[in-house]
């Protein structure tokens, strides 16, 4: 069932972990696209004053002090939320805490802690939107930050990983139940690889050096670019970066090579040459009120997202690059042997792209008549 969701500009956006990083972003962006938002994080003082700076500027914001890991304080979300802006159009569940170290050097208290909040909180943020949102009927959005570690396991931080695997399974179950029960809503995990956000200063860290992520890094404008994307555009999932995607496509095709490229690769880059922190964010709210960290800056721009998004531009740009080969099959310059194995490879592509956006390919056939002849000859 096609779930159609409303602009921006007319939203009530509900963010958890918006005190710092990529909630942070989020915030401050759907803010300035018009949308009302409900900031909910542990930080008092830190949220106040972002909703004052929001506020000031013209935007409609309101804090909400809350424990995500808490079914009541979801709860008080939900009814602050109605009161001041009387629905809910999207909820976002954002909160996260990070634990650096090894499996075996994790305390039970430590591991149950960070799935309390990096998978309780998206379970107790979801089902609270649900139930609004069947309350209230009509469209709506719940979106999931999970992570690309929910691909592959990442060492060093392996109850991080396992919180995520937990949060991708959850949203994917609770997308089919609500399919399954014709409910519009729209359900969306959000999978960022490395992002320049806060969240080494504010991780609990067992090694001796300060932690790190692994290069190429992203800032949280990226991220928080493609979860508003997501409330306004139903998709089931959005990856964000693509430098975990190598090792996600290399768990499933060469699991055992891939597992002994992490253990070795990994730890180096996750730890970089400087005193570890003496405070962490995982049973306390850290210093919050940045959207970057001060260590580490992330590009500002993912081909790789972009493409996620616009898929028919992206379709389009393929044909035309099939095309390009196309031509440049009909080369004498290539060999006879060659020609067969690249046809080979192009041809899955341009009929996955014409079967996709038919009405797009014949317009690219009849403006390129010359090139589409030279490719329907080279891929015979």
């Amino acid at each position: 069932m096609a779930v159609k969701l409303k602009p921006l500009a007319d939203q009530v956006i509900v963010i958890t972990g918006a005190s710092s990083g990529i909630g942070l972003a989020t915030a401050r962006k759907a803010a300035k696209a018009g949308a009302a938002v409900v900031l909910v994080s542990r930080n008092a003082d830190a949220l106040r004053a972002i909703c004052d700076d929001i506020n000031a500027e013209g935007g409609r914001a309101h804090a909400v002090v809350a424990d995500v890991g808490s079914p009541a304080d979801m709860e008080k979300v939900s009814r602050a939320a109605v009161a001041r802006f009387e629905r809910i159009d999207t909820w976002i569940n954002d909160a996260g805490v990070g634990l650096y170290g090894e499996l075996t050097q994790t305390s039970p208290e430590d591991h149950e802690q960070l799935f309390r909040t990096n998978y309780f909180g998206v379970v107790n943020g979801s089902l609270e939107a649900v139930k609004h949102f069947r309350e209230r009927g009509g469209a709506g959005a719940i979106i999931n930050v999970g992570s690309s570690t929910s691909d592959v396991a990442t060492p060093l931080l392996g109850a991080y990983s396992a919180s995520k695997h937990a949060v991708k399974g959850f949203t994917e179950a609770l997308r089919i139940e609500l399919l399954r029960e014709k409910t519009p809503v729209s359900v969306t995990l959000i999978k960022p690889s490395s992002i320049s956000t806060p969240f080494v200063d504010h991780a609990r860290n067992l090694m001796e050096k300060a932690p790190s992520v692994p290069p190429p890094r992203y800032s949280p404008e990226v991220v928080a670019d493609a979860i508003l994307h997501a409330a306004v555009h139903p998709v089931r999932d959005l990856a964000v970066g693509a430098g975990a995607r190598p090792m996600a496509i290399g768990s499933v095709t060469a699991p055992r090579l891939t597992d002994r490229v992490m253990a070795r690769v990994i730890p180096p880059l996750s730890r970089r040459k400087a005193p570890p922190l003496s405070s962490d964010s995982l049973y306390q709210p850290g210093v919050d009120g940045m959207t970057e960290s001060e260590s580490l800056k992330g590009r500002r721009f993912s081909v790789y997202t972009e493409a996620q998004k616009h898929p028919a531009v992206t379709i389009g740009l393929g044909a035309l690059a099939v095309i390009g080969i196309a031509a440049y099959l009909g080369r004498g310059s290539i060999s006879r042997n060659a020609r067969p194995a690249l046809a080979k490879a192009a041809r899955p592509l341009l009929v996955k792209a014409a079967m996709r956006r038919p009405v797009s390919t014949a317009k690219l056939v009849a403006k390129h008549p010359r090139q589409a002849a030279r490719l329907a000859s080279a891929l015979r």
